[in-house]
């Protein structure tokens, strides 16, 4: 997905995302906006993941939704 995908789903992703994070806050969440490396720091900031770390977490969420989306939409 590029950035207009991904900000066009981040409502939807969001609920998913905040499952797997859930020591970040709702305000986290309004602040990041659909900015993966916002989540990347704030991924750090919480969980004390060194920044390697938490760039890996999020791309693999990031490649899931790849994925979830683009198996939804050949349906």
């Amino acid at each position: 997905m590029n950035m207009d995908q991904i900000k066009g789903k981040w409502l939807q992703m969001r609920g998913e995302a905040k499952l797997q994070w859930g020591n970040l806050t709702d305000d986290d969440w309004d602040k990041m906006d659909g900015n993966f490396d916002k989540l990347t720091g704030y991924i750090q900031e919480k969980y004390g993941y060194n920044k390697e770390k938490a760039q890996q977490e999020v791309e693999k969420f990031r490649l899931s939704m790849d994925k979830k989306y683009a198996e939804n939409k050949e349906e």
